[in-house]
């Protein structure tokens, strides 16, 4: 954020500008705040938190790759359900 001395530095440029136009009162009237979001986007499923443990053999083959091993787990996990849910459908 600006302070009031850089603020009002901005509104005098702003006005000794020749092609700055003001606004009207109906476009005043219109405006709105601005939302900034926080954090990360919402998903549209959301994920569940939950505590569970694994083989050290499991972790240490997923950490090999490096960063996002939850995220290739979950990957994996979600694969394999596909294909047991399309087994499944298809007896």
């Amino acid at each position: 954020m600006p302070t009031l001395k850089e603020d009002q530095l901005i509104t005098a440029a702003a006005e000794s500008d020749p092609d700055a136009l003001s606004l009207t009162r109906d476009q005043m009237s219109t405006m709105v705040p601005i939302r900034v979001p926080r954090g990360r986007p919402k998903l549209a499923s959301k994920k569940k938190l939950v505590s569970i443990r694994y083989s050290p053999e499991v972790i240490n083959y997923f950490r090999a790759f490096g960063a996002g091993c939850q995220a290739r787990m979950d990957a994996v996990l979600k694969q394999y359900v596909e294909v047991c849910t399309s087994d499944t459908k298809g007896t």
